[in-house]
């Protein structure tokens, strides 16, 4: 009775300190009046989120996923999940009919979900850091853990592309696994937050597959107490991918493989991850024996493996193989998020510091603990998710967004054992490690000191994530003309879509989306062709009007690939006859020409 009174206790005290970390950034946010509303700082997946519900709200099909205002003409479908749309949709409406007002009902949502997504992710962190480091180590991650996600990004206002919820239902499974042989049912809701993540994007299949390893390999280590835990992981995973499957795929599609979004492919190897897991767990003969465990685990990988093979041969190619070489060239390989850690060495070397710094500090703590001997289950589990994020980071920048997460827990009790410490000595020796310990810990202190050397050596060059100004078109003041016009066609670059679509009621061809092939490649044939060519373009699919955005990166990398084009010599000045410029936009960041009707 005691232990399940005390465990309530400190489930209590975790949400409070995590609600209120969340409501001081929640008043921070308040206080510089959510400009992240206004300003998305060219954040397309956020925007185009938005639009994506209004879609839903407006009555467009819950299987759905046609983009139908950017692409060629009939759109193209998406690769995002409807149990991102569904949340921020309800907000919308409850907002709506509180306020009376959509405008305002959107602007509740797009404030109120990044903020409950946070104090959810604090309160799994903080859960995480209780179950690795104790009781002690739950203020330190609160504050690192707050501190980190704050800065990253991803929790801002308006944050309501998908991976501020991976990370979140990541955290939750890694929580409630730690918490596992202490609280029943952990394990199984565990499994569920696992499969939720992977149904929402497959950005978390290197995380889930993870957590799926640890879970079979702690089975084989130690049955008798990881026997039930393996079960109702398996269990929880298979079962929440069948409900996802059934509720989010129509029937028409059930048979249909794709790789990039949660399908039958994804379904069929959940299901039979999680089954097999939960079975080989409850069959007693496979469960006796450390060797027979293993045997049974390495035969249903082996099923596993060849189920994808056969079946699904094509998801075992690299994400973008496929992707037209131009696209290559002109936009993954400078899309931020998708830099390698070399990429960034050569072009941005500062920005190492701010997001592989606290996780490379919480690998070798890792180490440390794991040379001086007594590895634990929690140090299992952690090290893993940590050092796979890592890896994962190394590849593409985006996956330091996890790898600073899980980082937060070792670090968090790093703290907790040098403030024990310094609580039992008056040494001033033992003040100022603790005073070190808590700076090397805090992300945006690297990211400070990233900021101090960028503008050492290149007071030119942005550091961190990015920066933002008014002439490179991502504020929402920058749209307005456009919002005022007749709906129409407008050729513009992939950077400029997502903005074009939730501030106008125009339709766009080009969009930063791998899916979005045709439209892109179209608007890259107008846009580096000659005048004549985008004459053509613009005619054969009716365009209205022409937005180009000078200082805009992507507008600079295209003039540099065809000085001579459409692009490049609307940029001299050199603005053909079927064009003409409107004077309404003059001085403003953005430049807009409308088509001349012909006759």
């Amino acid at each position: 009775m005691g232990t399940a009174e005390n465990g309530a206790a400190t489930w209590k005290s975790d949400l409070m300190l995590a609600l209120l970390a969340a409501l001081f950034a929640f008043a921070l946010d308040a206080w510089t009046g959510f400009g992240p509303l206004t300003d998305p700082g060219g954040d397309n997946d956020n925007l185009l989120r938005l639009v994506e519900v209004r879609d839903l709200l407006a009555g467009q099909g819950w299987f759905d996923l046609h983009q139908y205002r950017m692409g060629l003409e009939g759109g193209f479908v998406m690769h995002w999940s409807r149990l991102v749309d569904a949340p921020i949709a309800a907000i919308v409406l409850a907002a709506s009919a509180l306020t009376g007002s959509r405008p305002l009902a959107e602007d509740v949502a797009q404030v109120l979900w990044p903020a409950l997504l946070l104090w959810s992710t604090l309160f799994f962190t903080a859960r995480a850091a209780r179950s690795f480091g104790g009781g002690g180590a739950v203020l330190p991650a609160i504050l690192i853990g707050g501190a980190g996600y704050y800065f990253i990004g991803i929790y801002d206002p308006g944050a309501l592309d998908h991976h501020n919820v991976q990370l979140m239902l990541t955290m939750a499974s890694l929580a409630l696994l730690l918490e596992a042989p202490a609280r029943r049912g952990a394990a199984l809701f565990s499994g569920l937050s696992a499969a939720l993540t992977l149904a929402v994007g497959m950005e978390t299949v290197p995380y889930v597959a993870t957590i799926g390893v640890c879970v079979s390999l702690l089975f084989v280590a130690d049955a008798g107490s990881e026997r039930a835990i393996a079960r109702d992981f398996g269990l929880g995973f298979a079962g929440i991918a069948a409900l996802v499957f059934v509720t989010t795929i129509p029937p028409s599609a059930w048979g249909v493989a794709q790789c990039d979004a949660f399908s039958v492919a994804q379904f069929v190897v959940a299901a039979i991850a999680g089954i097999g897991l939960a079975a080989i767990a409850s069959i007693e003969p496979a469960a006796r024996g450390w060797q027979r465990r293993l045997a049974s685990l390495a035969a249903l990988g082996v099923v596993l493996g060849v189920v994808v093979a056969m079946l699904f041969p094509q998801c075992l190619s690299a994400p973008y193989a496929a992707l037209d070489p131009r696209l290559k060239e002109l936009w993954l390989d400078h899309v931020n998020e998708a830099q390698s850690l070399f990429t960034l060495l050569v072009r941005d070397p500062a920005r190492v510091a701010a997001r592989y710094a606290t996780p490379l500090v919480a690998i070798i703590l890792m180490a440390q603990r794991f040379r001086r001997g007594g590895w634990r289950r929690q140090d299992s589990l952690v090290a893993a998710l940590l050092v796979v994020a890592f890896v994962v980071g190394v590849w593409q920048v985006r996956a330091t967004t996890f790898s600073i997460a899980f980082a937060v827990i070792p670090l968090s009790a790093w703290i907790a054992k040098w403030r024990a410490r310094a609580e039992t000595s008056s040494s001033l020796g033992v003040a100022l490690r603790l005073a070190a310990v808590w700076l090397v810990s805090i992300n945006p202190v690297w990211t400070g000191v990233a900021a101090a050397a960028s503008v050492a050596f290149d007071k030119d060059k942005a550091v961190a994530d990015g920066t933002t100004t008014d002439k490179t078109c991502e504020k929402k003041a920058t749209f307005a003309p456009l919002g005022n016009m007749a709906g129409s066609t407008v050729l513009t670059i992939s950077n400029l879509g997502a903005p074009v679509l939730v501030y106008s009621g125009h339709r766009v061809f080009a969009g930063p989306y791998h899916r979005n092939v045709a439209g892109n490649l179209l608007a890259l044939d107008a846009f580096l062709g000659s005048a004549d060519d985008a004459h053509g373009i613009v005619e054969a699919h009716r365009v209205g009007l022409v937005a180009i955005c000078p200082d805009n990166v992507e507008t600079r990398i295209l003039t540099q690939k065809a000085p001579q084009g459409f692009l490049g010599s609307l940029l001299q000045g050199k603005v053909p006859d079927w064009l003409e410029p409107i004077a309404e936009t003059q001085g403003s960041p953005i430049e807009l020409y409308r088509v001349r009707q012909a006759g």
